[in-house]
């Protein structure tokens, strides 16, 4: 990196990079292209190409697993290959499914829309009624989370010409009938909250234009986001109305089939979903109701009329433990399923409801290590027989795509993805690192059955949001790090969801600063246990994740030998004023608050970067288009680590998202660019140890 490149210090502005938030801006994008060509000219050439090439045909196999969703009798796909880089929307029958070799019919070619209209799409989502052939395609420019809406015929394969169409913003829709829409987006004027997500629900009806749709509900700007979803499996048609106070609470509102909107009398804490006439929830903090106190994280269950009526005899359907924890749950053909972590053990169990009280079941025939995700087959729930999928796998066995038919049958294989590297040698193991308070921080260890004690480990975790970091099969890691001699680690740090409420809370607020005390643990107790040397230990966060990296890089330099940091959020002074900060503030705290900005001011690591300290080299990386993380983040640290002369390398693509690229060979060259430059900065030569 050349010092010629490096930015001064001389501007007067209390954040001297402040300009570096002009997304579009000249100066802006002069030092993103400066920076891309001496990061590129360092750690790209051709054994870069030759590592991007690799991973991109592994994401591009025609052997993968193309995964599915029902509509009516056809199973719909969004498949992207090397010739299909943006991907084709297709659609076949379970029955063809089942063959090795599943004969499809293309339903849409987003390669050639993006062609014939001269724009950067992607398919974002698709948003169907049951039984109708038009549905509502949801396009991203590059990847960015702002969408625009347009109907389609599935039967002619076609926009509808005078169809539902709406301008790029963030927000979708669902359909009430065939011609009504609910139209959650912030698309309008004074139509965005501070988060800037929908701030009202409107009822859109075919043939009006968008300005003239009523407005049949609309939450406060502070809050994050109001949405709405139609729900036709109970007696009479009806929709469902979420104001997201926050991240973590929520109003659930009631709209039925004559338009009387009704709140229901719940905690703001809770997370629902109701099916006929049932409804179950989560609980995320204890609430007492008629003599009874429920503990957080506790799942209830209750007749819909008879709650409306005034009955709260819930039933408990599920109760948590110190390190067991529901994970998620859904409704499937009047059955609930449960998702649960036991001592980080994958469960499942269905209850069933009905007037004489519910029943419970496990669902059997899957496995009770590794990792187990279960969802419905059917995207409609009234359409639903009770067709489960599975998905399998573990790090070192490739996923299985799973079918139990109507949720009781016996699991049957569908497909198999492919062993993308070579895992002879290699072993799984867990362990458990101590804090800096005495708490066990879990984490998976993928690499050698024999330990060198200068092992080149690959260390990531995330902590935020109540997420659950589980040991999948990870084709990149898998190909360019452990067959080649490395060493994987996956830490749970808290501030995750995997033991449940108090975990997350444990690593949230004032608390976020625990949450990388853990992950600091975890790479000490890799030295202790003679796995390696801080020296030969690369760490790796996304996103929240960013946060985590440069707060390692401040605070635990020592402890690494370089970081890659991606996609990132970093200065919690300004998080809040850049696209969508506010809506993470239940996470993190508010920065105009004093109060809050004395714990913020503690883990902001754009503010405690420091000069002559000895920090480890890092690459910080983001996407131009990543309109949820603003990529000012990314740029201004960078900014200030090299004007403080420090080693730090820069890297920004023009699409992508909040992801690593808008195609599987940018994602596969994102990826690689920062396995080759941890590598480089440990130390590492493919295939020595």
């Amino acid at each position: 990196m050349s010092i010629d490149d490096r930015p001064t210090l001389s501007a007067p502005d209390d954040d001297p990079w402040l300009w570096l938030e002009e997304i579009e801006g000249a100066q802006a994008l002069d030092f993103v292209a400066r920076q891309n060509r001496l990061t590129l000219d360092a750690f790209g050439g051709k054994d870069f190409e030759r590592d991007r090439d690799i991973l991109a045909t592994i994401y591009d196999r025609p052997d993968n697993i193309p995964y599915v969703s029902r509509r009516g009798a056809d199973l719909h796909n969004h498949w992207k290959d090397a010739t299909n880089p943006r991907g084709l929307w297709r659609r076949t029958t379970l029955a063809e499914f089942r063959k090795v070799s599943p004969a499809w019919e293309i339903v849409l070619d987003i390669d050639q829309l993006a062609a014939s209209e001269g724009e950067d799409w992607l398919l974002s989502s698709i948003s169907s009624l049951p039984g109708h052939s038009r549905v509502i395609l949801s396009l991203s420019r590059g990847g960015s989370d702002a969408v625009t809406l347009r109907e389609f015929d599935l039967n002619t394969k076609s926009f509808v010409a005078d169809g539902f169409t709406l301008q790029e913003a963030k927000g979708g829709v669902d359909w009430v009938d065939a011609d009504t829409l609910l139209l959650s987006s912030a698309h309008g004027e004074g139509m965005a909250t501070s988060s800037g997500y929908a701030r009202t629900v409107r009822l859109w009806r075919r043939g009006q234009r968008v300005d003239q749709a009523q407005v049949i509900i609309e939450t406060t700007a502070d809050h994050m986001v109001i949405y709405g979803g139609a729900d036709d499996t109970g007696a009479k048609p009806r929709a469902w109305i979420t104001d997201q106070i926050d991240f973590f609470n929520y109003g659930i509102w009631l709209r039925d089939e004559t338009g009387t909107t009704t709140k229901l009398d719940l905690p703001t804490g809770i997370w629902m979903q109701a099916h006929g006439d049932w409804f179950a929830m989560k609980l995320r903090e204890p609430w007492s109701i008629e003599g009874r106190t429920y503990a957080a994280d506790a799942m209830l269950g209750i007749s819909l009329s008879a709650f409306v009526a005034g009955s709260r005899d819930f039933t408990l359907l599920f109760e948590p433990g110190p390190r067991r924890a529901l994970q998620g749950f859904f409704w499937s053909a009047g059955r609930l399923v449960l998702s649960i972590l036991d001592e980080l053990k994958p469960q499942f169990e269905i209850c069933t409801p009905s007037a004489s009280g519910w029943t419970r079941e496990t669902l059997g025939g899957l496995p009770q290590i590794g990792v187990v995700d279960i969802w419905p087959l059917d995207r409609h729930p009234s359409e639903s027989n009770g067709d489960l999928l599975a998905n399998v796998q573990d790090p070192l066995t490739p996923p299985s795509l799973l079918l139990i038919e109507r949720g009781v049958a016996s699991p049957t294989v569908l497909k198999q993805a492919p062993k993308t590297f070579t895992a002879d040698g290699l072993v799984v193991t867990q362990h458990e690192a101590i804090s800096v308070d005495g708490e066990r921080i879990p984490y998976v260890q993928t690499g050698p059955a024999t330990e060198t004690g200068d092992a080149p480990v690959y260390m990531s975790a995330y902590g935020g949001f109540a997420h659950s970091v589980k040991p999948y099969y990870n084709p990149s890691l898998g190909k360019l790090w452990l067959e080649r001699g490395g060493t994987m680690v996956q830490a749970n740090l808290r501030g995750g969801g995997e033991f449940g409420t108090r975990w997350h809370d444990a690593g949230r607020l004032a608390g976020k600063k625990l949450s990388h005390d853990d992950f600091a643990a975890v790479a000490a107790d890799l030295v202790r246990r003679g796995v390696t040397k801080a020296k030969r230990i690369a760490a790796q966060g996304g996103s929240n994740g960013g946060i985590l990296i440069t707060n390692m890089l401040v605070r635990y330099p020592e402890r690494f030998g370089a970081l890659f940091c991606t996609i990132p959020l970093i200065d919690m002074r300004r998080y809040t004023k850049l696209l969508a900060g506010a809506s993470w503030i239940a996470e993190y705290g508010d920065p105009d608050k004093p109060e809050e900005w004395d714990w913020l001011k503690t883990y902001s690591a754009y503010h405690n970067a420091k000069p002559g300290q000895t920090y480890p080299p890092i690459l910080i990386a983001t996407t131009r288009r990543d309109d949820r993380v603003h990529p000012g983040h990314a740029r201004k640290m960078a900014a200030k680590l090299q004007a403080m002369g420090y080693e730090a390398w820069f890297y920004e693509p023009e699409a992508g998202g909040h992801g690593y690229g808008k195609d599987n060979k940018e994602r596969a060259g994102f990826e690689v660019l920062g396995y080759r430059f941890l590598k480089d900065k440990i130390g590492w030569r493919d295939g020595e140890v």
